[in-house]
C-alpha cells in the first residue's frame, strides 16, 4: 500500500512541485508582503496595516475600483445577453450554418494583443473605420478612445466582439435541451417568448451561472485591452497612466503600476489580496442568489 502511495506521489510530483513552488508559495508570500514596505532591491520592512490604510486614502485606488466595477457590472450582462442571442440564432436549422458558426467563433482565435490593436484603428476618432461609417450616415462620430465618456463603452464593444467561446458553450447547452419540451409547449399553445422564458432559460441556467462567474472574475482582472490602448496613446511614457482622465485606469493596471513602475511591492500585494477578497465575496453572493433561478437536471 505504501509503495503504491509513493509511486502515486512520484507521478504527481511535477504538478505538486509546480503547485507548491509556483502557486501556493507566491500566494502566501504576497500575503506577507502586503504588510511590508518592499521595493525588491532591499529586504522587506514590516509596516503592519500601513499599505491597506494608504490604499483607502488613495484616490487612484478608488478610481481604478470604480472603473473595474463599471466594466464588470455593465459589460458582463451585455456579453451574456449577446452570447445567448447569437447562440439561439446559430441553433436554427439554416443552410450554411457551419459557416456562420465559424465566423462568430473566429475572433476568439485572434491573439488578444493583435485584436486590440485592430480595434484601436477601428475606433480612432479621426480616421477610424467606425467613425467614417457614422459620418457618412449622418450620425455623431465621437472620440471613442479619447473621450472619457466613451472609453469604457469602447472596451465593452471590443469585449462583445470576442465572445465566440461563450457563444459556443451556450450553443452546446441549447442543443442539449430536450425537443419534447418544446413540442409539449407548442401543443399547449405557448409562443416563442414563453418557450424561451419557461423552457430555454431554466434548461441552460447552470451554464449561465458558470459563464456569469467566469465573466465576473475576468472583469475584475481586466487588463490587456486597456493596457494596449493606454500604450498606443503614449500613456505609459508620461503621467497619463490611466488614459484620458484615468478613465482606463483599471484595478489590475494600477496594481501593475505599483508593482513594476513604482516598485511598491507591498502596496501591490495588498491590492492583490483585496481583489481576492472582493472576487471571493461577489462569487459567494452569486452562488447564494443562484439558488433562486438556477435549476439542475432532476429538479
Amino acid at each position: 500500500m505504501r509503495g503504491n502511495t509513493l509511486k502515486g506521489l512520484l507521478f504527481a510530483s511535477p504538478w505538486l512541485i509546480g503547485f507548491f513552488g509556483l502557486t501556493l508559495y507566491p500566494i502566501l508570500l504576497s500575503g506577507y508582503y502586503g504588510f511590508t514596505e518592499f521595493n525588491v532591491f532591499q529586504p522587506p520592512k514590516f509596516v503592519g496595516m500601513d499599505n491597506y490604510v494608504e490604499l483607502f486614502h488613495d484616490d487612484l485606488f478608488w478610481k481604478s475600483l470604480r472603473n473595474t466595477c463599471y466594466i464588470t457590472l455593465i459589460g458582463t450582462p451585455i456579453n451574456l445577453i449577446f452570447a445567448i442571442f447569437i447562440a439561439m440564432l446559430l441553433n436554427m436549422k439554416v443552410k450554411g450554418m457551419k459557416i456562420y458558426r465559424t465566423v462568430f467563433y473566429m475572433p476568439t482565435i485572434v491573439p488578444l494583443a493583435a485584436s486590440t490593436l485592430l480595434w484601436i484603428w477601428i475606433l480612432n476618432g479621426q480616421y477610424g473605420l467606425l467613425n467614417n461609417i457614422l459620418t457618412k450616415l449622418g450620425f455623431y462620430a465621437p472620440s471613442w478612445l479619447g473621450d472619457p465618456a466613451y472609453t469604457k463603452p469602447s472596451l465593452i464593444i471590443i469585449g462583445v466582439w470576442a465572445v465566440g467561446n461563450v457563444i459556443v458553450i451556450f450553443l452546446a447547452s441549447l442543443q442539449d435541451v430536450p425537443v419534447s419540451l418544446y413540442e409539449s409547449a407548442e401543443i399547449d399553445g405557448a409562443n416563442f417568448f414563453k418557450k424561451f422564458l419557461h423552457i430555454t432559460l431554466p434548461s441552460i441556467s447552470p451554464i449561465i451561472l458558470f459563464q456569469l462567474i467566469l465573466q465576473v472574475i475576468n472583469g475584475f482582472q481586466y487588463f490587456t485591452q486597456a493596457y494596449f490602448i493606454i500604450g498606443s496613446s503614449g500613456g505609459l511614457n508620461n503621467s497619463l497612466i490611466g488614459g484620458t482622465e484615468n478613465s482606463l485606469l483599471f484595478y489590475a493596471i494600477y496594481l501593475y503600476h505599483n508593482a513594476f513602475l513604482y516598485l511598491k511591492m507591498g502596496k501591490a500585494s495588498a491590492m492583490a489580496w483585496l481583489m481576492f477578497l472582493i472576487i471571493g465575496f461577489v462569487t459567494w453572493v452569486i452562488f447564494r442568489i443562484s439558488k433562486k433561478w438556477v435549476t439542475y437536471g432532476g429538479e
